[in-house]
């Protein structure tokens, strides 16, 4: 439920076309969703925190993810079910037709028409860690944020990112998605003003420890302005990310 939805029964209830039982009764369907004994669905996430509850696929069955799916889908326009792989997809599509699928991102969404605010980018370092790159991309890009992708100008050859500072330095918010040792966060962090959040990948070789390596490098990144989140959490940079980039919307309407 989001603040247009509870305008609309309030100013229903307001002009008598629906009783303040109606009313209600309407609001009192939105708070949670038991579904069966496996889920209880928060309908009321997108007021608190402006985006609907979204499912992580891993560990539940390709029943319960469509069951929750269609549950979102009767109260959101916007639904997102993250690390979905394309096996499980093939399972569920057509029981889901309604829904757009990112192979690259593993994404399973719908979503409506919304305007979208500019200020996000995502970096990658290498060719490799574009899945987590774009399961951060679309996330945003799901948020309301349109987003710009400089992908492949990681440190073994640096020149690549310089020919783009024109459009880093353009950004509000950063998302440095690298494997390997991680160093593209900080050197990306050492050229702009703008905050930067570093995703460490499992991508690299054995000591890199399934991403291990590049989180620790990360983590003692000496550039300012430098924030981490977890191995290969694309998902949660862009939730991050696009919470700064709307906070200069609510800036600017609390200033009006």
């Amino acid at each position: 439920m989001n603040d247009q939805q509870i305008r609309q029964i309030m100013e229903a209830v307001a002009s008598g076309a629906i009783s303040v039982s109606e009313g209600i009764k309407a609001l009192g369907e939105f708070p949670q969703e038991s579904v069966g004994n496996f889920a209880v669905i928060d309908h009321q996430r997108e007021i608190r925190t402006g985006f609907p509850e979204v499912i992580f696929g891993p560990g539940k069955t390709e029943e319960q993810i469509v069951e929750i799916f269609e549950r979102l889908h009767d109260k959101n326009p916007n639904v997102l079910a993250s690390r979905i792989s394309p096996e499980v997809y093939e399972h569920i599509r057509e029981r889901l037709p309604y829904a757009t699928y990112d192979p690259t991102a593993r994404i399973l969404y719908t979503k409506e028409k919304q305007e979208l605010l500019e200020g996000i980018t995502v970096v990658t370092a290498g060719t490799g860690d574009i899945p987590v790159a774009e399961e951060a991309a679309l996330t945003a890009e799901l948020m309301g944020n349109r987003v710009e992708r400089i992908y492949d100008v990681g440190v073994s050859g640096i020149h690549r990112l310089f020919n783009r500072l024109p459009d880093l330095r353009k950004a509000k918010v950063i998302i440095v998605v690298a494997g390997m040792e991680g160093a593209l966060a900080s050197v990306v962090g050492g050229l702009v003003q703008c905050p930067v959040i570093a995703v460490p990948t499992s991508v690299g070789y054995g000591s890199n420890f399934h991403g291990l390596a590049a989180l620790l490098s990360m983590l003692n990144s000496c550039a300012n302005g430098v924030g981490v989140v977890n191995i290969d959490n694309g998902y949660g940079a862009a939730c991050l990310a696009s919470k700064i980039n709307h906070l200069r919307v609510q800036k600017d309407l609390q200033d009006d």
